[in-house]
């Protein structure tokens, strides 16, 4: 589920674009001893929802005719698509190095899901719904993998705060709460056929101590984090395996 930032979306949302049941606000940190019994360590530099009330980027340029993944005889979208990745993201489009693992950040409103609800969860998975920014989208559509590594970043929050580690555990395929004229994420414009919004299932691998927001702003190697940059409201956005070995160090110290 997404929470309150411009593309929010995520299995269970926050605020207005995040998830529907969402447990209770969770600890200022979360569980920091529980894993994944199927994940039981991560990779020093490798490694869940995105924010819900994200409101939709307009598209900057048309789209190239692609068929969206996971539908079956779905006919090309006629939806207007944006350009892959906007220009500020570009030093993130490298070909995939070593094991391929790509790192990213979602967003989530505690109250709305917290990684406390995410490790509750069945087999500690959930669906990441509720995405509605065009940036967003295209992250999980095009550059998304199986066994990709995630920071749930628990936001609107005192002090915002990375609170746990999850991996992508399935890649993205059709937000089915863009059809459901009852949900919160409801498009109308939305082609079952030719399905706009898409979702991807992330399940927990570990908590990690809280590493606030005002603690990322002081590390040295940290200046260029999209998630510090000045006006950065996008609910999913990508880190570089440097800065993802820098946060997850921080968040392991004890």
């Amino acid at each position: 589920m997404a929470s309150g930032a411009s593309g929010a979306g995520r299995g269970r949302p926050s605020s207005s674009a995040s998830r529907g049941k969402q447990g209770g606000r969770a600890t200022s940190a979360a569980k920091a001893t529980q894993s994944v019994k199927s994940t039981p360590s991560v990779k020093s530099t490798p490694s869940v929802k995105s924010t819900p009330s994200e409101k939709a980027a307009a598209p900057r340029t048309a789209a190239s005719g692609s068929t969206a993944k996971g539908t079956k005889g779905a006919k090309p979208s006629s939806a207007p698509v944006p350009a892959p990745l906007a220009e500020r993201f570009h030093r993130y489009a490298l070909p995939r190095v070593g094991d391929g693992v790509r790192h990213w950040l979602f967003k989530t409103e505690p109250e709305v899901f917290s990684f406390d609800d995410l490790l509750a969860a069945p087999r500690q998975t959930t669906y990441w719904d509720g995405v509605r920014n065009f940036q967003v989208r295209n992250f999980m559509r095009d550059h998304m993998r199986v066994g990709d590594l995630v920071f749930i970043y628990h936001s609107n929050a005192e002090p915002p705060s990375i609170v746990g580690i999850a991996r992508v555990a399935r890649a993205a395929y059709p937000d089915h709460t863009a059809f459901d004229a009852a949900d919160a994420h409801y498009d109308p414009k939305s082609d079952p056929a030719a399905p706009t919004w898409m979702m991807v299932d992330v399940q927990a691998v570990c908590a990690l101590q809280p590493v606030a927001l005002p603690t990322l702003r002081e590390v040295a190697g940290l200046e260029a984090m999209e998630l510090l940059q000045r006006g950065s409201r996008l609910s999913i956005t990508p880190l570089t395996a440097a800065e993802w070995a820098i946060v997850e160090r921080l968040g392991r110290a004890t």
